[in-house]
């Protein structure tokens, strides 16, 4: 029996350099003497790596020609499936999507503007899939499950037939490990299964496909309960195992190496529908899956806000993305239908300098991918031969064969003997106005980095409380707690260029040092009650909650608490003020936590700081919201939603002090 490396202890591994899964599996060549290739190895690797000696390349895709015929028979694969979902396979360009991300939601009017999300991907070349992201980091807080998190966002049903009638296929994501919150139950109490508690929201959001976070593959019981009259498509986060291609139409290309010469996807390989979307998400460079997409005709995954953090791509990957995507658009039946002969395009010699080519053939039209693995641009001519007129794709013109490649880049070149394609003349203008010009080494490579910075805080109008902890003004070094996650803690990237940021270092504690320079304050020893919601909540603007008295109000998001401070003259204390104040601060009963002024944004996502920690703590996985009673150094990076109403979270106000006053008397100094 062949264990499954990803499953394997992982926790001594250098997070910056790749698994040994995550390897090119080496393809034993029996032509040359080896032995075949244990079918349980190849029934799981990634990519299949191709030798360095061009002249073993021949043999090479025979070897791999037989290792698929062999998968297909001795597993009795069956492509009904792909037949069901027939769009999965064109759903090249993928990207995942915060649903407050705000290109997505505007904060001020409170509505989804898919329009202006869909703009922002244009420099992508465009979107043709989008999973909706909507639970994790925030679930856990309260009572709610991963289905609330979808149920209860207001025009969430009108946003997915926005994006279908721009083109775009909608996939839910479905978390296996939350096992901790509420269960679904039917009319008559009985337990719903996850499968047909997703099944149920993808039908009432009219929703596409499903994404399997954390998981290669759903188990049995899943996949009968998500099943129906209307076919959903389903992408697991890691490899497809070749067993489960039957079922499992995409998948991630995550965390992968490919070899210098570029290897073949064993997916893609064994069934050249299966849409794979190469993903790196803390990556500053995109250009290896790039490359490896273009040279197996598959997809990428745009990710570039990951769980709040900004890892936004390049203008040199953009451009990259914008010419691969018009392309394959354009080849896909070549692509999908054509005769694939991978590393038979281009020359030795051109293998000498970096330059790799693939050979995809149907009818009288070939198209010619190329990558170039240097450095620096490179200008020759590079092709094997191939009859026809030649056109280069990515400059939009016709070419006698020279090409000129950019560092890490592609090409790509159609031959045609005959009449010419009738897509043809459309995708030569596209290249021609591309804002790149064609020639993506024009474009920036550098990271195009984001500042997060603070939303000002409000000054106050009244006078405390006589029992209000005072904050003295000054200069305070805090030490500051938190469990790092994915989301960073003030919008930092906490695992650039890593490869697959693993347990413990995954959820580990963190602490930093803070130099907070700080204006006198008053904070209320309290939460602010039920009563005292109720008493000014109308005064305000609000609606009246319900609840014991002496309580403190809960189903308030920071706005609603933003809203009564300022119609009571006060406002939020901040996060740092909090923390200063948090040895005298009183904790209301049940416990909740604290919204504070600690707003942040970096123009994609907003985020905020929870203080105080919550009666309510949900266990069974480390993927939720921190939640039991927590010391005042301790910080919860929160990503605000559009359902911030939380039974778990309250909140305390905060006053402004004048400093030439001695708040303890009141006295003049």
């Amino acid at each position: 029996m062949t264990i499954d490396p990803d499953e394997a202890p992982t926790n001594a591994f250098d997070p910056l350099v790749p698994r040994p899964i995550d390897l090119p599996t080496a393809v034993p060549l029996p032509a040359l003497g080896d032995e075949r290739l244990d079918a349980a190895a190849f029934d799981i690797a990634k990519i299949l790596g191709a030798p360095d000696d061009p002249a073993q390349w021949p043999a090479w895709r025979d070897e791999l020609a037989a290792l698929a015929a062999d998968a297909r028979s001795r597993l009795a694969h069956d492509a009904a499936a792909y037949d069901a979902v027939a769009w999965a396979a064109r759903c090249r360009v993928a990207a995942q999507i915060w649903l407050w991300d705000e290109r997505l939601w505007d904060w001020r009017e409170r509505r989804f503007t898919p329009d202006r999300l869909l703009a922002a991907y244009d420099e992508l070349g465009g979107l043709d899939g989008l999973v909706l992201w909507h639970a994790y980091p925030c679930i856990g807080i309260d009572e709610r499950n991963q289905f609330d998190w979808y149920r209860d966002v207001p025009g969430l049903a009108a946003l997915v037939a926005d994006l279908h009638a721009a083109g775009v296929r909608v996939f839910l994501d479905y978390n296996p490990w939350d096992t901790g919150t509420r269960r679904e139950t039917d009319a008559s109490g009985r337990e719903r299964s996850d499968g047909e508690s997703l099944r149920l929201v993808a039908d009432d959001l009219g929703a596409d496909g499903v994404f399997l976070d954390t998981l290669k593959q759903a188990d049995p019981a899943f996949l009968a309960a998500v099943g129906g009259d209307r076919p959903l498509a389903l992408e697991g986060e890691s490899r497809a195992p070749n067993e489960r291609l039957r079922d499992h139409v995409l998948s991630w290309s995550q965390w992968f190496a490919d070899s210098r010469a570029p290897g073949v996807q064993r997916a893609r390989l064994v069934e050249r529908r299966h849409m794979l979307h190469g993903v790196r998400r803390w990556n500053r460079s995109h250009a290896e899956e790039l490359q490896t997409a273009w040279m197996n005709g598959t997809g990428v995954l745009v990710w570039d806000a990951v769980f709040g953090v900004w890892v936004g791509w390049s203008a040199r990957d953009r451009a990259t993305l914008r010419a691969i995507s018009r392309m394959q658009r354009a080849c896909h039946e070549l692509l999908e239908q054509g005769e694939w002969a991978p590393l038979a395009g281009a020359t030795a010699e051109a293998a000498e300098l970096g330059v790799h080519g693939t050979i995809w053939t149907l009818g009288d039209i070939t198209l010619v991918t190329l990558v170039h693995r240097g450095d620096e641009p490179v200008t020759g001519r590079f092709l094997a031969p191939v009859e026809g007129a030649l056109w280069d794709l990515v400059r939009g013109a016709a070419t006698d064969g020279e090409l000129t490649i950019p560092a890490h880049g592609i090409a790509g070149v159609l031959a045609v003997r005959g009449e010419a394609p009738t897509w043809l003349p459309g995708l030569l203008e596209a290249a021609v106005a591309d804002p790149a010009h064609g020639d993506p080494a024009w474009a920036d490579a550098a990271f195009p980095a984001r500042a997060t910075e603070r939303i000002r805080v409000p000054r106050s109008s009244a006078a405390p409380p006589e029992d209000a902890v005072l904050v003295p003004a000054g200069v305070h070094e805090l030490r500051v707690q938190w469990r790092r996650r994915e989301t960073g803690l003030y919008g930092e990237a906490p695992y650039v260029e890593e490869w697959k940021p693993l347990p413990p270092r995954l959820h580990d504690e963190r602490e930093i040092e803070v130099r907070a320079e700080l204006d006198a304050v008053a904070i209320a020893r309290r939460e602010v009650s039920v009563a005292e919601w109720n008493a000014a909540a109308r005064d305000a603007g609000l609606e009246p909650r319900e609840g014991a008295p002496d309580a403190p109000v809960t189903h308030v998001d920071l706005d609603d608490a933003r809203r009564f401070a300022a119609a009571v003259g006060a406002r939020l204390p901040t996060d740092h003020e909090w923390q200063v104040a948090g040895a005298e601060l009183e904790r209301r009963s049940p416990r909740v936590w604290n919204w504070t002024e600690s707003e942040m944004t970096d123009g994609i996502t907003r985020r905020t700081i929870l203080k105080g920690g919550s009666e309510r703590a949900v266990t069974g996985s480390d993927w939720y919201a921190d939640g039991g009673p927590q010391p005042p150094e301790r910080s919860l990076a929160w990503l605000r939603t559009g359902i911030d109403r939380s039974s778990a979270i309250g909140f305390r106000l905060a006053w402004d002090l004048e400093p030439d006053v001695d708040h303890a008397t009141g006295d003049a100094r």
